[in-house]
């Protein structure tokens, strides 16, 4: 996990991250070492403040807590609802707290009043399981935080490269079973903030050409089989490979392949270029279309 917030997929810089772990009698964390840190890390107005926890967890009445190392009745453990106030009072521009740890569902929430939530603007928790459930390991590690890890190495990237806090949620969630744990995603944001930056599936150069093959809504690219590199299937009256239409072709492919593009009134590229039919774009190509037209990336 330090790994992975350390460092962009790129090498470049990330997180400047703290680690605290307890392994033993020797290497341990106190509740007031954790109490210290969390409101170190709160107490900056820094862009985004990340606060990860994997461990144990105790609820009962009063609300929840995590437990620290030398913890013996649960209650004794670090409030949630501290952490929460340390939060929502943070001068932080976006504060992520992601708790992997049984009941870790009821942070944000009032002991009272569960279904209510509260949190200030720029407030996101992640948590591996509800209120109700544990937060299951596998393998001498935690399910949660093996699908986190995962989704910040990338699947859980947007088309230009940023991993979000929803992105993540997303990916765990689509990772797990219904009769499995299930994580609790809980925000007050305008506007996702990115926790890391992976090599993106199609450049951010080949994406931002999408309005010049698209100009306009509903916009169908010609093809013909000039743009099929292979001669494979060509016929003696049909226009040979043409290098420039290739390359086209190929960034076309690209979006082909993650749902932007879709041949017209074929399944294949293939078939859509050798038969000069066309491709548009998706719904999901027509947002971005339209985010590239107003400047966006």
């Amino acid at each position: 996990m330090k790994a992975v917030l350390e460092r962009h997929s790129d090498g470049s810089v990330n997180f400047d991250v703290k680690l605290l772990t307890g392994t033993g009698p020797a290497d341990v964390v106190t509740r007031t070492m954790l109490k210290d840190s969390i409101q170190a890390l709160f107490a900056d107005d820094s862009e985004i403040a990340l606060f990860y926890f994997a461990g144990h967890g105790h609820i009962e009445t009063t609300g929840g807590y995590l437990l620290t190392c030398e913890c013996k009745s649960g209650d004794d453990g670090m409030p949630l609802a501290d952490i929460l106030t340390y939060a929502n009072e943070s001068k932080a521009w976006n504060k992520v707290i992601v708790l992997d740890s049984c009941h870790s569902g009821i942070a944000g929430a009032k002991p009272t009043a569960k279904q209510t939530a509260e949190l200030t603007e720029g407030l996101t928790i992640l948590t591996a399981s509800t209120a109700d459930q544990y937060a299951t390991e596998e393998n001498d590690g935690g399910v949660f935080t093996r699908l986190f890890v995962d989704a910040m190495n990338g699947p859980a990237a947007d088309l230009i490269g940023n991993v979000t806090p929803g992105g993540v949620y997303a990916h765990i969630d689509q990772s797990l079973g219904m009769w499995e744990q299930r994580p609790v995603f809980k925000t007050n944001v305008k506007r996702f903030v990115s926790l890391r930056k992976v090599q993106p599936a199609v450049s951010l150069a080949d994406l931002q050409r999408i309005t010049e093959f698209f100009p306009s809504a509903g916009f169908q690219y010609p093809l013909d089989p000039s743009f099929e590199p292979r001669d494979e299937g060509r016929t003696p009256d049909m226009p040979r490979a043409n290098p420039e239409n290739n390359h086209k072709f190929a960034v076309l492919q690209k979006f082909r392949a993650v749902n932007l593009v879709v041949p017209v009134d074929t399944p294949h590229m293939w078939n859509a270029a050798m038969e000069s039919k066309g491709c548009r774009l998706t719904v999901l190509g027509e947002h971005y279309r339209r985010l590239r037209a107003k400047g966006r990336f």
